[in-house]
């Protein structure tokens, strides 16, 4: 396929480009970047490109499926088809992300995307394995059914997410009156900043004009600068955690919470509906949720438990895979992890000064930038 052959050649653009940025931000802000949370990025992107191969081969069968016997239409080849092509696509791209925000099943995988306190272009790699899990490859199914082909259909998805690489980065300001047509750097810095002004808005993959049509838009203000994140943070870099822990706490509510309509909306409800549920009970003098900070805001809808065996996540995996964990100290190790464990364990126990050192800096440096702003 010949988009994914432009793909590959871009990925060591890709990777030039995130060592331009954190050479450009060594010496202004050094704490921009950190060894652990791009190595978590980088091992999420591989995570997520098998999960999504794999998928593939599945859903693009469905897809000609679809396109072969309920096409309403046969797009015509050349330019115009190509325009059509990628403004439904970027619609439809429009659409799912939203949803990804609003609908607690689909947040679940996408929480991945927003879980890092940084933004940088190794952002744009911290994707989850769960998207065909969570049904994102439905969000293109209307493409097949007005008659594009899945060729046509998995290259436009593929382009449009490649140019979304480019915004993921604090080193461009706005870019004039593009930001009233594209996704800019500015327009997707507001996206991923956890400040209520900011959270659920920006929804766009390439063309802003769906935020500004769906009143979704919201500039970013130089008076309040973005702080990023989920409002609730998961303080790990452990890909398994940070993959599954969203996912663990839905199940839980599914299973702890009474009634049909309360597990429907654990699924599928706003990921916020489960802290207010929690808080009107409290309210009420009945049991006010079990505290550990699910799916209380789409931004910050996730399962914070207290204690470093908790936060070690889901079982032998997570320990095993140790080295990325981070925040408040590592997890406690499993008595018998395996030699998979023991490697982690060996891993983090090399970077740990180096993440120690870094989380410092980063410290240091928020402490001076929010000092200038009179914080």
């Amino acid at each position: 396929m010949n988009v994914e052959l432009i793909l590959l050649a871009l990925a060591p653009v890709f990777v030039l480009c995130i060592g331009i940025e954190a050479w450009y931000w060594r010496r202004r802000r050094p704490g921009m970047y950190s060894l652990r949370d791009t190595l978590s990025n980088a091992t999420l992107a591989l995570m997520h490109q098998g999960a999504d191969k794999l998928a593939w081969l599945l859903i693009v069968p469905f897809y000609g499926w679809l396109y072969d016997h309920y096409r309403v239409y046969t797009m015509p080849a050349g330019w115009v088809g190509f325009v059509l092509l990628f403004l439904v696509q970027d619609f439809l791209y429009y659409v799912f992300h939203r949803a990804s925000h609003r609908i607690r099943w689909l947040w679940a995988a996408h929480v991945v995307h927003h879980s890092s306190e940084r933004l940088n272009l190794s952002t744009a790699f911290r994707q989850s394995l769960m998207y065909p899990v969570a049904g994102m490859w439905l969000f293109w199914t209307p493409m097949a059914l007005i008659g594009f082909t899945p060729v046509q259909i998995v290259g436009v998805v593929l382009l449009n997410l490649a140019f979304q690489f480019f915004v993921h980065t604090q080193a461009i300001p706005k870019l004039g009156w593009l930001e009233y047509v594209l996704n800019t750097p500015s327009i997707h810095r507001a996206h991923h900043a956890r400040n209520p002004r900011y959270i659920d808005r920006n929804y766009a993959g390439v063309l802003v004009i769906w935020d500004r049509l769906f009143g979704s838009y919201v500039e970013e203000s130089d008076a309040e600068p973005c702080e990023f994140g989920i409002v609730d943070p998961i303080h790990t870099h452990n890909p398994i955690t940070l993959t599954f822990h969203e996912w663990r706490a839905m199940a839980r509510d599914v299973v702890t919470m009474p009634g049909w309509r309360n597990k429907g909306m654990a699924l599928f409800g706003p990921p916020e509906w489960r802290r207010a549920r929690a808080g009107t009970q409290g309210r009420d003098g009945t049991h006010a949720g079990s505290g550990d900070g699910s799916g209380v805001g789409s931004r910050d809808a996730i399962s914070h438990e207290s204690g470093a065996g908790k936060r070690a996540g889901i079982g032998t995996l997570t320990s095993a895979s140790g080295a990325f964990e981070g925040g408040g100290g590592a997890s406690e190790p499993v008595a018998d992890s395996g030699p998979l464990g023991r490697v982690g364990q060996s891993f983090e126990q090399n970077v740990r000064d180096v993440g120690a050192i870094e989380a410092s800096q980063h410290r240091v440096q928020i402490g001076r930038e929010r000092g200038g702003r009179g914080r």
